[in-house]
Parts: C-alpha cells; structure tokens; sequence
C-alpha cells in the first residue's frame, strides 16, 4: 500500500464518497454505546483516520494520524482477524497491553476491512474509556457486515473515480459511462442489500428509540439508494435498444400511491414543507410505479434546487381523460441556457455539489411520460417559481384524439 500523503489523501476521499458511512458509525455508537468509532486506513507503515464519530473528545478527524506501532489495527492487520475486548483492566490478554494504556480505554473492537479482491483497505473500529459489551457474537458480527460492506463499496467508488478521471472527450465520457453503470448498477446490489435488511432488523426495535431511528434512517438512504441504480439501469437500458418498459394497468389508488411516494420524501426532508393537493377521479390506465417514480424524481429534484425556505407544491388532478401531475418550488429561476438542457442525461447545472445525484432523474421523468404517451413541461420565473407539468393520458387511446 503506497503511503505517500497523495495516496492517503485519495483514500480519505474514497471513503468520504461512500455515502453510507457516517450513518454506519453513528449505528455502532448508538447501538453498541461505544463513544468513538472510525473507519481507519492501516498500511505496514501507517494509521490513518478516514471517517469518524467522536461523543468522547478523542481527537482525531479525518486525515488525522496515529503511530501505528500503538494501535491495535496494526495487530489486526497482521493477523487479518478482528480484536475485541469488553474491559481491559481485566481482560487476560489485554491486561498488560500498552495500547489500553495509552489512551486510556477499557472496551475496543476492530474488524479489517478488506476488499473483494483481497487487498487489505484497513479497519473498522470503535473504542470507549467505560467496559462495553462489544465481544458479543452479534456486534462482532455487525462489524464484520458492515466492514464487507464498505470493502465492497470501496471498489465500487475506486472504479467509479478511475472511471471518471479516465473520460477525455464526450464519446469517451459516453462510451465509458454506459459500460460502467450497468456494472455499478450489478454490484451495488448485493452490499446494499445486505444493508437494507441491517436497517429493517434495527428499524423493528421499537423498544429502543435511537437504534428504530438509526435503522429507519439506513432504510431510508437504502431506498433512495436503489432509485439511483434503478434510474442508471433504465438508462443504460434504453441506451442498448431494450427499450424504456412501461406495464399500463387500470389503477383505482392511483392517489394513495402518490401520497404515499409524498410521505416517503417528506420523512427524508424532516425540516421542508411540502404541501400535498392531489385530487384524482376515477382509475388511472398507466403503469403505477412508473407514475410513482416520475413524482419521486420531480419531488427530489425540486426539494434539492428549490429554496430551503420556500414550500415544494405537489398537485394532481384528472381532466377529460388526462391526468396532470404538478410540482412547483421557489428559489432562483433556471436561466435560458440550462433550460435547453434539462431533460439531458447526464446534465447537471454547474453550481450542483457532487453528492446531488447522477444527473438522470430529470431525463428518465421525460422517457417515463414519453412512454405513456404524455407531455413533460418546465417553466421558471423569479416571481412563480419553477414548475414541471406532465401530462398523461389517463385513458385508452386519449392520446391519439388529443
């Protein structure tokens, strides 16, 4: 492992791009008690802080450093299997360590981490001053899945990086690109499986708040998650001729099921106010879930670029045979330029951060109605706000007399 701080600097970020970290070390705190626990980068050489959760004080932050002579990652590396202790001062082995003197703890456990094709990343570890319970077969193997989880994700978001830096011009970046997600979206299932069942186990222990909390929020981030995947694979679907599949069925809860996808995007944005107008008459001839995804995309999209003070309206209605879906939010008004470009894939404004999505939910909102047989409208002022308009046969053969 090169332990240049160019190198080191690049595995920092390559754990900063795995977005399910932080919530992974927050449900180690809450549910093992532990007050530290850190995703640590562990070469021959060195101990190098990558992601931390600190209710102690112990210091480190990312990029922080520890003499790796100290540790006892190092000992784990060595021996490839974890090291756990529930209290120190009386453990039979640890008693004497210098390492629980050091600084001054009674409960330590860390798990290597180590990537699909054997290559040792470093390990997942947590510590406390107080004896914990950690050497339970349970927590240890939490651990164990959560550190597979990341080792997993860490070649995901290295392949994606090297992808990234290896597009020169734009048929290499489209060429690439397609090549890669259909990958992405293979791989990511299986960890993120793994995960959404972790969050679903914890999310049912009603009886302890903070671990249903934290599981809620894995269950959450797990969902939107596999939207992004589901969104690349119809993408590159109907990039290699499979075509954009739409399964049209007569929906009688056509309203229920939008409020419900409502429900699900106001959970995820506690401090926004989405306000909810959804009248629909009657069944709705349409595929559902594509309906559902279509109002997830617009939603999502408005609550990322509208202004945080500002509410997102959502309105339905059914209209001489068409059903209209509306989603409006406040904030600076998409200039003229970026208008011409918005339903692109892969297209994203320029002030877009890099965790705000892949650039596709806007396209496959346009494929969604095109394949219904509807329309897909944007308008933006400073005044009115932005607003996307689809509208949508909501019976046989409307479109063809419209």
């Amino acid at each position: 492992m090169d332990d240049s701080p160019g190198a080191i600097s690049q595995d920092i970020d390559l754990i900063g791009r795995i977005g399910a970290v932080p919530s992974l070390l927050k449900l180690i705190c809450s549910n093992t008690g532990m007050g530290f626990a850190a995703v640590a980068r562990v070469s021959d050489t060195s101990w190098t802080a990558c992601a931390v959760e600190d209710h102690i004080g112990f210091g480190l932050i990312p990029g922080g450093q520890l003499e790796l002579q100290t540790t006892l990652c190092f000992e784990s590396r060595a021996l490839r299997a974890p090291i756990y202790f529930d209290r120190a001062s009386r453990d039979p082995v640890y008693a004497g360590h210098h390492t629980p003197r050091i600084y001054n703890i009674e409960s330590y456990i860390s798990v290597p981490i180590v990537r699909p094709d054997g290559r040792y990343f470093g390990n997942l570890c947590a510590i406390d001053p107080r004896p914990m319970s950690v050497s339970e077969p349970k927590t240890v193997a939490m651990f164990e899945s959560f550190a597979d989880l990341i080792g997993c994700q860490l070649d995901i978001e290295e392949r994606q990086r090297e992808t990234e830096i290896a597009l020169v011009d734009e048929r290499a970046t489209a060429e690439m690109r397609e090549q890669f997600i259909a990958v992405l979206g293979h791989d990511l299932r299986n960890p993120l499986s793994a995960l959404s069942t972790l969050g679903e186990l914890f999310a049912r222990r009603v009886a302890e708040p903070e671990i249903a909390r934290a599981g809620e929020q894995i269950r959450t981030t797990t969902r939107r998650m596999a939207g992004l995947i589901d969104d690349v694979l119809d993408f590159a679907r109907g990039r290699t001729g499979a075509g954009f599949e739409v399964t049209k069925t007569e929906v009688s809860n056509l309203a229920a099921s939008l409020s419900e996808v409502v429900l699900e995007l106001r959970s995820a944005h506690p401090g926004r106010n989405i306000i909810e107008n959804i009248h629909i008459e009657g069944a709705v001839w349409c595929d559902c879930a594509r309906i559902q995804q279509l109002l997830s995309n617009l939603l999502a999209n408005a609550l990322t670029h509208g202004a945080p003070g500002t509410p997102v309206v959502v309105e339905s209605w059914t209209k001489q045979g068409w059903l209209v879906l509306s989603v409006v939010n406040g904030g600076e008004p998409i200039s003229a330029e970026n208008m011409a470009r918005i339903f692109e894939p892969y297209w994203r404004p320029a002030t877009t951060q890099a965790r705000e999505g892949l650039g596709l939910g806007l396209h496959i909102c346009s494929l969604i109605v095109k394949a219904h047989g509807g329309t897909l409208q944007v308008s933006s002022t400073a005044d009115l706000g932005t607003q996307f308009v689809a509208r949508i046969p909501a019976i046989p053969g409307i479109a063809a007399i419209a």
